[in-house]
């Protein structure tokens, strides 16, 4: 699913048989809260868990590209995958999202290039997708994880979990800083008198041998 993130507008989807889009109406409903619940400051790479599911998305250039897959599937194809297709809609439509009085859905024969991407991926074990997770992508391990029952009972908004891991860095950063610190006072404590007490008999020697 591809969706404006100034204001949540669906611009494309990709169209599902008849049995899976049963199965993955709520899904697709919390996806749809997902992007209103997105602003300029949000995480703009997070995969949020909910059931058997968990929802992968990136936001570039104003424009979230959210995809939802099986848990045991790799985190690294499925940011491939999102990869592909902010490349190839930005070149397709990058000029036009902004534009006033767009109405929903507004590209969404962009499902065909969707769907051809989609079938190079789901199998994980082809050539195409072994080369992928074998290739030197972006460490996925870094990119927050949420979990979909704190964002729908706790009202947490995704700008705010991008608040929270900033805080978390920052607090990271100061204890760091205060680390070294404290180990240099701890080193000053434990080497200072003995360097002042080397220095002294430096300075006596160097007193005697200029007088005598």
């Amino acid at each position: 699913m591809i969706a404006r993130v100034s204001d949540g507008l669906p611009l494309a989807a990709s169209m599902d048989d008849e049995q899976s889009e049963t199965e993955l109406a709520e899904y697709k409903g919390q996806a749809k809260m997902i992007f209103k619940r997105l602003g300029m400051n949000s995480e703009p790479r997070c995969s949020i868990e909910s059931g058997a599911f968990i929802f992968h998305y990136i936001i570039e250039n104003g424009v979230c590209y959210l995809c939802i897959c099986d848990k045991s599937y790799p985190r690294k194809l499925a940011f491939a995958y999102l990869e592909e297709l902010a490349k190839e809609f930005y070149l397709s439509y990058g000029n036009e999202v902004d534009k006033p009085g767009l109405r929903p859905y507004a590209f969404l024969k962009f499902d065909t290039f969707m769907q051809k991407t989609k079938r190079l991926y789901q199998d994980t074990r082809t050539q195409h997708n072994l080369t992928k997770l074998n290739e030197d992508l972006q460490d996925v391990t870094r990119i927050m994880t949420k979990n979909m029952e704190d964002l729908l009972w706790r009202g947490d908004s995704l700008d705010r979990m991008s608040h929270i891991s900033g805080q978390l860095k920052d607090s990271a950063q100061l204890y760091k800083s205060r680390a070294r610190n404290l180990n240099l006072q701890a080193l000053y404590r434990q080497y200072g008198p003995i360097a002042v007490i080397v220095l002294v008999i430096l300075f006596v020697i160097l007193v005697r041998w200029w007088w005598y």
